[in-house]
């Protein structure tokens, strides 16, 4: 068995960390899980890698860490040109061993003559994407499991322009981190020596500094907020992780003065002791934040995830209750807001585009359209927009104004390149102004987006399958739904079927397939004549297979029930499979 030859490997290498020898001998009488930490080595896919942290190739530690490193030094030196001068700036969140990862990722970079940046601090993944085109590096690193339970950790990767790598990139990295055949030997140096030499540097105040500068780009009217930021009430929670400082910053800079930061949750903590899950997606993880909302009687909460990419809103009901906004509906909200300040200004451009993922509401299609601006969609993941910044700067064809995903992340100003918590936080806060100074809350916003654009409703369904056999079982899923299409059981039909991966629209009519012009991924979005879809996603970082639904009519009750017709029907048949 090819685990347990490898397991012997580790467990007969006699410069093996303690520590780790130690975790490995626990593992001992756990043939489950001794398997489950040798059975393959952990991916390093398009946007890094993710696993639980402990000894053996499949899992996050000093030596995966090197070996993903080490790759990352041969690409960097094969761009030739100065690069490895330029280096590699390295940042990292409050996860478990997420400095100790850092520092490693630059030990190992520096042996290979490859400079760094290393923060001095925890900061968060925009800060990162940022620093990277700040400082003019040659790749940037995240050592981040974002949202992802105590145990995980991971390592995201970043080219030159502070965007996630896209495919192409990512494939020639990849290749490079393959090619380093065996994780225990990969040479490291000193930390000290490497700063003799000046190939590890430490950064922390020039970049927030920097990063805080641009970050006031993102407010549209500081009339409203001299009127309104000395007194309106906001909540906000970093949820222990990374976003305290700069939103704190950015807040107070822009003007608002009344800002409370949760303080159970203020200090960054990897066991995360006040939530069961850091993320701002669930509900729950507003306790806290609602608590306090009511006592100051706030007209926001803000919450953002540990590495600060991500970000939720609760707003005040009709009945004066507090929310939580779904990822599409702040999506909508921001959008509109923007849209609707850049054309009262006279700076609304011509050519200006709004992008955002296959799975995204189409309520932020109609929304840009309606302002006269384009909309675009791209595959799910950050780096796909990125790219597209980045595609539009330099052939001037598009002004880049608003990108978003279902998934909370959001963007406005591309001074950064990864999806931004603290940039919407901003924004949301001049938005709750400019609702206050009519008479409304944020949620009577979203109803009056809803009452002009229709009732567009989304949801979500995550199946969570670890191991081997969990992502067999992911894999059959998807054979099943791309070879049997759903016919005859929902309302309207299919009507046409999108699969990213083969990068065909196959219509159900009959009619000649047609090309889709993204680039491949597993990926199948179903379209039903009445105009819901459905569509099927494997996570690329975590053991997970996502369903996201849609759909849309002209009054709140028939999308709900519209909504719960598609998705009752489509999980029955998952739950037969």
């Amino acid at each position: 068995m090819a685990w347990e030859k490898e397991a012997k490997r580790w467990e007969q290498y006699d410069q093996l960390e303690e520590n780790i020898r130690e975790e490995l001998t626990l593992l001992q009488n756990q043939p489950v899980l001794m398997e489950d930490s040798f059975y393959k080595t952990l991916e390093f896919g398009t946007g890094g890698m993710r696993g639980e942290i402990g000894p053996g190739t499949n899992r996050m530690n000093i030596y995966t860490i090197r070996k993903a490193a080490k790759g990352l030094a041969d690409y960097v030196i094969a761009q030739g040109h100065g690069a490895a001068e330029a280096g590699v700036v390295i940042s990292y969140d409050n996860r478990r061993m997420s400095k100790a990862f850092a520092l490693e990722a630059a030990c190992t970079l520096g042996a290979c003559g490859v400079k760094s940046y290393v923060f001095k601090k925890l900061r968060p993944t925009p800060v990162l994407s940022f620093a990277v085109r700040e400082l003019n590096t040659a790749a940037g690193v995240m050592i981040t499991a974002s949202h992802n339970p105590p145990e995980y950790n991971g390592f995201k990767a970043y080219g030159d322009d502070g965007a996630q790598m896209i495919p192409e990139d990512a494939d020639r990295l990849i290749s490079m981190v393959d090619a380093v055949e065996d994780e225990l030997t990969v040479e490291t140096a000193e930390a000290a020596k490497l700063e003799a030499e000046g190939l590890l540097h430490w950064v922390l105040e020039d970049i927030d500094d920097a990063y805080a500068k641009q970050l006031q780009k993102v407010i549209t009217d500081r009339s409203l907020i001299k009127e309104y930021g000395a007194s309106m009430p906001i909540v906000f929670t970093p949820l222990h992780g990374t976003a305290k400082d700069p939103m704190e910053r950015g807040l107070r800079e822009a003007g608002f003065e009344q800002v409370f930061t949760v303080p159970e949750q203020a200090e960054e903590d990897s066991e995360f002791p006040t939530v069961a899950s850091p993320n701002p997606e669930e509900p729950a993880a507003f306790e806290l934040a609602m608590e306090l909302g009511r006592e100051k009687d706030a007209d926001l909460l803000i919450a953002t995830d540990p590495d600060a990419d991500r970000i939720g809103l609760v707003v005040k009901d009709n009945h004066g209750s507090y929310t939580v906004l779904s990822g599409n509906q702040t999506g909508a909200l921001l959008l509109h807001y923007l849209l609707m300040k850049k054309k009262e200004a006279g700076i609304l451009p011509d050519n200006g585009i709004s992008i955002k993922t296959i799975v995204t509401s189409e309520l932020g299609r109609t929304i840009a359209e309606s302002f006269g601006i384009t909309s675009m969609d791209v595959l799910t993941g950050f780096k796909f927009i990125g790219e597209k910044i980045r595609q539009f700067e330099e052939d001037g064809s598009h002004t880049f104004l608003f990108g978003y995903e279902e998934s909370y992340g959001y963007l406005i100003e591309p001074f950064a390149r990864d999806k931004d918590a603290i940039q919407p936080g901003l924004l949301a806060a001049e938005m709750a102004a400019y609702y206050r100074s009519r008479g409304q809350t944020l949620y009577e916003g979203l109803l009056e987006l809803y009452d002009t654009y229709g009732w567009y409703y989304e949801d979500l369904a995550s199946y969570t399958f670890k191991g081997k056999e969990g992502a067999e079982k992911i894999q059959r899923m998807m054979n099943v739904f791309r070879d049997n299409v759903l016919q005859g059981e929902l309302p309207g039909d299919v009507a046409f079927v999108e699969d990213y991966q083969r990068r065909t629209r196959t219509f159900m009519d009959g009619r000649a397939d047609e090309a889709i012009a993204l680039p491949p991924s597993n990926v199948l979005k179903m379209f039903l004549r009445d105009g819901s879809w459905y569509c099927l996603r494997p996570s690329g970082t975590e053991p997970k297979i996502k369903i996201y639904f849609g759909v849309q009519d002209q009054t709140a009750d028939k999308a709900a029930e519209k909504l719960k017709l598609v998705k009752e029907q489509v999980i029955e048949r998952v739950n037969q499979l």
